[in-house]
């Protein structure tokens, strides 16, 4: 590595967001998702039905994104599509009990993925690290 960009954060930061992503790119693709199925199922189960631009929201997808996503999604048996009761120009999207017992099944893929990713460090570094990655990245971490 360059040594004036050793001790610069950002840097060591985005170098490890790489690794780190394609480290999932890898695993989630292995079993023939991407990692952005996992964050649609997660956020599904977490939240409950939801209509689709505030899925969209509540992962970070853009709208067109979410929209394709959602779709293939649909198309596997993973989600269900419905209009609104309320408001019928709206979809409300919800995780099938297969999207739920994949879910549980990328749990698995992702634990992997995480481990494999904090392996260089101790149990106790690999606490301190998510503390403060959390507080980076505007985060609250979740206390085990």
């Amino acid at each position: 590595m360059v040594k004036a960009l050793r001790t610069r954060a950002t840097w060591l930061v985005s170098r490890a967001q790489v690794r780190a992503y394609s480290l999932l790119k890898e695993m989630f693709g292995a079993v023939g998702v991407r990692p952005y199925h996992y964050r649609i199922l997660a956020a599904l189960d977490e939240s409950g039905p939801v209509s689709q631009a505030e899925l969209g929201r509540a992962t970070g997808s853009d709208r067109s994104d979410i929209s394709v996503a959602i779709e293939a999604l649909c198309s596997s048996g993973l989600t269900a599509r419905q209009a609104d009761p309320a408001d019928r120009r709206r979809n409300v999207i919800s995780l099938t009990d297969r999207g739920r017992s994949e879910l549980h099944r990328l749990d698995a893929v992702l634990d992997e993925a995480q481990e494999r990713f904090l392996a260089p460090l101790t149990r106790a570094e690999q606490v301190v690290f998510l503390q403060l990655i959390a507080r980076l990245s505007d985060d609250e971490p979740q206390e085990d």
